[in-house]
């Protein structure tokens, strides 16, 4: 039984679920808005919403933290620099779900996850 545990499997092993969450977490940075599943969405907001939280603080830790996570260091930039600083006076909700279609393949229903401006 899977009691407090927290986060979605996906149908993917550790290592392929994080790096699919490094990619996209990347993509949406870099693009602002991306189009997905909606359970890899819902999913990936926690990353997101995270990384935010600690480039709020724009000292070197946080620098260092995020390079960490992310591995990529202009996304690290913009994060720091032009997208944290939008949410200074807000504690949270810094992303939009907003459903849109099924898939053709398998009728998986989509959505696309954006990084409010």
């Amino acid at each position: 039984m899977r009691h407090k545990k927290i986060g979605r499997k996906l149908n993917r092993n550790s290592s392929h679920r994080k790096s699919m969450f490094i990619n996209m977490s990347n993509s949406l940075i870099k693009f602002e808005i991306i189009k997905t599943t909606l359970f890899k969405a819902k999913e990936l907001r926690r990353y997101i919403e995270y990384y935010i939280n600690i480039a709020k603080n724009n000292n070197l830790f946080s620098k260092r933290m995020l390079f960490n996570n992310i591995r990529n260091k202009s996304n690290v930039d913009k994060l720091i620099n032009f997208i944290a600083p939008r949410f200074i006076n807000r504690s949270g909700g810094y992303t939009r779900i907003i459903k849109c279609c099924f898939r053709n393949g398998d009728k998986s229903s989509m959505a696309y996850i954006e990084i409010i401006k």
